[in-house]
């Protein structure tokens, strides 16, 4: 049998040029870098022309390989980015909804800072004004029309006072337990309020629908004198609510009757007044008269004498 040639590595004509092009490319490249030091050091004015025509010839492929590179080295700092991107994104979403809720609630204590204030107008300008109060709750689906206020009879509530808020008139305390009162409401079917057009005083009566309207009936017979539009405030009749408080707004007319809504909406009112009747403050002596009246305490003196 025949002995196998040699399989080894240095008999592989493949391995052998591969290793022949290797020492032909180190020694091209060692002669052309001992020919460039040369003319470095013997002609540098063509060492210069060398280095520019190189210069022009790589550029491409220098730019290239730098925006390559660049490329690279950056995509590290694009998913980093990317992360802190996504956490600044949670962070700034919760920060909107913070701020959303912040304002929400400043709106909220700006509104209810404009109807103190109103209130407080009110109360410094309005004499028959007894105490302010809050309303906790009112009837808004039953055949009565009540609300309930934060004060009673032991804060000087009296059945038959007038509440009023900035808006305009509420109703009138109807019953009172020592620290509660309920108001009947302008929109009862029981409750009766003479009113007028606020424009040229044409009387009218108006009376409670129940289901959250006010119907507007005038006093002089013939045409129904009231159109929409029209504003309604109280006359001063009767000695309960005293003249010029708000009380509606005429919507609609048909035949006789004009319907109207009231301007103060229990359901959005907060606080009110608690008045004295009208009657009361026409009727109720100024002690600044009295004393005037009286300068040397005769009066007394009469009094004390048997």
């Amino acid at each position: 049998m025949a002995r196998p040639p040699s399989r080894r590595p240095g008999h592989n004509r493949k391995a052998q040029y591969s290793l022949f092009a290797s020492y032909v490319v180190a020694m091209a490249g060692a002669a052309i870098a001992l020919l460039l030091i040369v003319v470095a050091i013997f002609d540098p004015t063509g060492f210069a022309a060398i280095r520019t025509g190189t210069a022009e010839i790589t550029r491409p492929l220098s730019t290239g390989m730098k925006r390559t590179v660049s490329g690279v080295s950056s995509i590290d700092e694009v998913l980093a980015a990317y992360w802190r991107a996504g956490s600044q994104n949670v962070g700034l979403r919760r920060q909107v909804e913070a701020d959303r809720n912040r304002i929400i609630e400043a709106k909220g204590i700006a509104q209810e800072n404009a109807r103190l204030k109103k209130l407080l107008k009110l109360v410094d300008v309005d004499s028959s004004a007894l105490l302010s109060a809050r309303l906790i709750s009112s009837s808004a689906s039953s055949a009565r029309r009540f609300a309930r206020l934060n004060a009673g009879s032991w804060q000087g509530v009296r059945p038959g006072m007038p509440v009023r808020a900035a808006e305009g008139l509420i109703g009138r305390v109807h019953t009172t337990t020592p620290n509660t009162a309920e108001v009947l409401l302008l929109t009862d079917t029981s409750n009766i309020v003479p009113v007028r057009r606020a424009n040229d005083n044409v009387p009218a009566i108006s009376t409670g629908g129940g289901d959250g309207s006010l119907e507007i009936r005038a006093l002089a017979a013939g045409r129904n004198p009231f159109k929409p539009g029209d504003l309604l405030v109280t006359s001063g009749i009767g000695g309960i609510f005293q003249p010029n408080i708000p009380v509606a707004v005429v919507v609609r007319v048909q035949g006789e009757i004009a319907y109207g809504v009231p301007l103060a909406n229990p359901t959005k009112v907060d606080a009110v007044v608690v008045e004295r009747a009208f009657e009361q403050i026409v009727t109720r002596p100024d002690p600044g008269v009295a004393a005037t009246s009286d300068p040397n305490g005769l009066a007394a003196g009469n009094a004390a004498t048997p």
